[in-house]
């Protein structure tokens, strides 16, 4: 008799719970790509705000022709269909929110749960709550599932993508 261990499929359903786990930690972002010119950052918050999504948590990095908007919001999916429908170049991808203690070292205690793992930070950006107690990290990895495990195996706390519509 085979040991259940070795059993694939028992095997095929421990991943799978896995990775669905992990699925339901990543959050959706989307990331337009401005002109730097007078008003278009006015645009597409106007757009976001006549269609009432909510902006979550934002980054505006800029070089010295364009810069990228990165955007949580609360209905990623309408948020890219209506920027796209206005004429804006927009991208979507996952990533991860963290929460961390607001503290000084919290972030210091995220990166070292993280070193050694070989995984890289490729951006991220932070806000704090209003409870003042802990702010929210957004990570852009380069191996978000591993990322994801090394957090929850350090007992560091991964918001889902629907916990991240609410806050």
């Amino acid at each position: 008799m085979m040991h259940p261990a070795l059993d694939r499929g028992v095997l095929r359903q421990r991943f799978s719970a896995s990775a669905l786990v992990r699925g339901s930690m990543k959050v959706e972002q989307i990331s337009i790509f401005l002109e730097n010119k007078s008003g278009r950052l006015a645009e597409v918050t106007e757009i976001l705000a006549r269609n009432n999504i909510n902006l979550r948590a934002l980054s505006l990095a800029d070089t010295a022709d364009f810069g990228i908007f990165r955007l949580i919001v609360s209905d990623p999916a309408r948020a890219a269909s209506l920027l796209k429908k206005s004429g804006f170049t927009v991208g979507m991808n996952e990533v991860v929110a963290v929460v961390v203690p607001d503290r000084p070292g919290g972030l210091a205690g995220i990166l070292g749960t993280l070193q050694g793992k070989g995984i890289n930070v490729e951006y991220m950006y932070a806000f704090v709550q209003k409870s003042g107690g802990n702010a929210v990290l957004i990570f852009r990895f380069d191996d978000t599932d591993k990322a994801i495990d090394a957090l929850r195996q350090g007992n560091i706390r991964v918001l889902s993508g629907e916990e991240m519509k609410k806050l």
